[in-house]
Order: C-alpha cells, then structure tokens, then sequence
C-alpha cells in the first residue's frame, strides 16, 4: 500500500510540472463563479464550526496566482514584521473586500496592486476555490488566476516585506503537506504546514493550498 501511495505522488508531482496539465486541471476543477459566504449552497472549509451558527463570514479575497512558467510558481508574500497582525506570516496577496471592490475577483486585484504592485492586465483570471472562513469571522475566496512571467513588483514596504514563487509541484506533493496541533482558546487544533526551503507556509495559506489540492489534484 505505501508503495503504491508513493507512486500515485510521484505521478501528481510529474503532472504538477506542466502549464499544460494545470491549465486543462483548473478548467474542470475551479469554481466558475466565486462562492458566496451566506449562500447555503455554498462549500465551506478552514474553521467554520468555531463560529457562532447565526454568524456570516465577512467577505475576503486573495490572488492565488499561478505563475505561466513552463514549471509552474506560485506567488506568495511575506507579511511586514510590524503588522499588528500575522506578522510576518506567509500568504497570498488579499485582503478584506470593501464596498467599492464589484466582486472577489476586483479586491483580489486590488489588493495585489497595493501590496505588491502586480499589473492586473498581466494577471489571467481562471476560477475560484471553496469558500475558506477563519476563526477570525472572515470568510476568504481564492481567486485563482494565471500570472504573466514578466511580472514586477513594487513592495509596500508598510505591508509585505517580501515576495517570492513556489513551484507547483512541490506544493501538490502529498508528502509536504503536515499536519501540526497547536493550542488555542484552551483545546487543540490541527494547522496545515508546507515548509519549504527557509519558508513556513502554514495556517489559512497553507488550508488554501489544500483546497487547491483537492479540486485539482486529489484524484
């Protein structure tokens, strides 16, 4: 049984390394429209069950950009030291949606423009991941969305204090995908790890990635 487990990784991890097969994965797997946090349609994963039943997530939305390298990247930041919250943690460009954004897709861009400078007309969008709601209330929507390899960045030096690319692969290898349990508000929870090099993505990005991972790569 291992050997065939590690056998069916090695075959995701080799179809991982093409722009070919992640594009043809992302047109059948992707939502077509961005989920919504108080429709009862709606898939939810992360920490739902530790809101209060009656509460509807406050909407948020982050760019999971895919860089169109012929191995696949994808786009992360590192959070500013100083922030009074997540400090320095690993994510993707995002952030609360405001009353101005027309949708998910628009505060994702926008979010990307301010934090990291991405040219929207360089960024492709190709779907949506379930909707992932935080213990915090928020209610994240990963829009996911192909980058154009010449991108340049221009870092807000007050939000990010870093950016850098992944490849794909290894973040579709089941065997980066840890599980940790931390304490929190007096129990134990399970966080989602994928270290990698010097890097730790873990929590809310690392729960997005799985999303992706299911949707695109599971089966």
């Amino acid at each position: 049984m291992a050997q065939l487990m590690k056998t069916s990784d090695a075959q995701i991890a080799e179809r991982a390394t093409s722009l070919v097969d992640f594009r043809r994965r992302a047109a059948a797997g992707l939502l077509k429209s961005p989920p919504h946090p108080d429709d009862p349609e709606t898939v939810v994963v992360g920490e739902y069950a530790l809101l209060a039943p009656d509460h509807v997530p406050r909407e948020a939305a982050v760019l999971v950009g895919v860089v169109a390298r012929d191995e696949p990247r994808l786009l992360f930041t590192r959070r500013a030291e100083d922030l009074p919250v997540h400090a320095g943690q690993v994510s993707f460009p995002g952030g609360k949606r405001e009353a101005f954004d027309a949708s998910p897709l628009d505060a994702a861009l926008r979010e990307a423009e301010e934090e990291v400078g991405l040219d929207r007309a360089l960024v492709r969008p190709l779907g949506y991941l379930d909707l992932y709601v935080t213990n915090s209330g928020f209610g994240i929507i990963g829009v996911v969305a192909e980058i154009d390899p010449g991108y340049q960045l221009t870092l807000s030096p007050g939000e990010v204090a870093d950016a850098f690319e992944v490849p794909l692969d290894f973040l579709m290898r089941t065997e980066n995908h840890r599980v940790e349990m931390r304490e929190w508000q007096g129990g134990m929870r399970e966080i989602h790890h994928m270290p990698w090099q010097d890097r730790h993505i873990w929590g809310v990005t690392a729960g997005l990635l799985m999303n992706l991972y299911d949707r695109l790569y599971a089966s």
